[in-house]
């Protein structure tokens, strides 16, 4: 995958988006367990960057998804990991099946202005008896003339409490588990729905996150995102985008943690030299940086492929399963060359080993992503 000028000029908007209206803040966000969405948003509507790859009809750049990736790359620079996520929530979770499927009507209603940043969107996937086992969800949309009564309850929402609208995915009819749901889009607004009490998390503390009740909610059979009962096909795509994106976003952080503990362990004096200059840690940092531009790589040819057309399904899930993998290993090796300093709370390799473990579990846990490689792969022993 080549990157042109126009993909560095974005590289250079982001990065400077970053360093200004990110970073500065962050250790007063992670403080504050949440950060003020509506208003980041905002100023990343203003310069394009929530509708990178969204038609220009409702306000998008109508961009290829290379442009998604070198975003994503940029903003994963950020200085936590619970702010791209959100960001990554409102682009590439939220809003692709949307802006794929949803009818112009809905679109303009929705999609636009979260394009432009006045509206911040979740994704309701998870409950709690059922995270990546998509297909067990209990939420149910009930027909009722020419609305849908939504009852039940999502769980570890990103953006919750500062969310406009939920894109949910909920069970329309009795049928089939892949052939009974259906994506809804549902207004925080409407009457019915709750909020638990921010939820207290490992990492990612500057997200607001919270469970979400649904008490006879009534929202317009018309908030469907396109053909009732085809949300389990919707939603699997959505998950090609939220895990390529996921594996991008962790790059720069990763990146960004080896050149830390290379500045750290240059410094860093222990019976009479640097720590850096001991073979097992510089071959260690070596080694990690190699696995790094694998992922790197891997990300790339995926998004190659999805650009082309092709199914990428094998693809993202190793990068999701690679991304989150690294995020462990190289957040846990550097962590370790810091010796008591890792230990603090503050330390930016500590923050970075709580945010990013969550990427072996969001989106799809490894355990999940892996049954599915094995499943294209044709050695997934079949049940029953």
């Amino acid at each position: 995958m080549m990157f042109t000028q126009e993909h560095q000029q974005l590289r250079q908007t982001v990065r400077q988006f970053v360093d200004t209206e990110i970073n500065p803040y962050v250790d007063q966000w992670e403080r504050q367990g949440h950060y003020p969405a509506k208003t980041v948003f905002k100023k990343l509507g203003q310069l394009g960057l929530l509708g990178i790859t969204k038609p220009q009809a409702f306000g998008g750049l109508g961009l290829d998804y290379s442009y998604q990736i070198a975003f994503a790359e940029e903003i994963g620079a950020a200085h936590c990991g619970g702010v791209p996520l959100s960001i990554g929530v409102q682009t590439d979770m939220a809003t692709p099946a949307l802006a794929r499927f949803g009818s112009d009507a809905l679109r303009d209603q929705f999609l636009t202005p979260a394009i432009a940043g006045e509206m911040v969107a979740a994704i309701g996937v998870s409950e709690p008896g059922a995270g990546s086992d998509v297909a067990a969800i209990k939420t149910q949309a009930r027909k009722d003339g020419d609305d849908y009564v939504i009852n039940g309850s999502k769980m570890w929402i990103t953006n919750a409490t500062q969310a406009d609208f939920i894109c949910l995915l909920a069970n329309t009819s009795d049928d089939a588990v892949h052939k009974n749901k259906s994506l809804i889009i549902v207004p925080t607004n409407t009457p019915g729905i709750s909020f638990s009490d921010k939820l207290d998390k490992l990492g990612m503390r500057s997200s607001d996150t919270a469970q979400i009740f649904f008490d006879d909610v009534r929202v317009p059979q018309a908030y469907c995102i396109g053909q009732e009962g085809a949300g389990f096909t919707m939603q699997m795509l959505q998950f090609q985008e939220e895990r390529l994106f996921g594996a991008a976003m962790c790059i720069k952080s990763l990146e960004n943690c080896i050149t830390q503990t290379i500045d750290y362990t240059r410094e860093r004096s222990a019976f009479g030299q640097s720590v850096l200059d001991n073979q097992v840690v510089h071959f260690r940092l070596a080694e990690l940086q190699t696995e790094l531009e694998c992922l790197r790589a891997l990300v790339y040819q995926a998004t190659s492929s999805y650009i082309q057309g092709e199914d990428v399904t094998t693809l993202a899930s190793m990068a999701k399963l690679k991304g989150g993998r690294l995020c462990r290993e190289i957040t846990d090796s550097c962590l370790q060359y810091w010796g008591g300093m890792g230990f603090m709370w503050d330390n930016p390799v500590s923050r970075a080993y709580r945010d990013q473990r969550l990427c072996s579990i969001g989106g799809g846990a490894d355990e999940v992503v892996l049954g599915i490689i094995c499943k294209k792969m044709g050695i997934l022993p079949k049940r029953g």
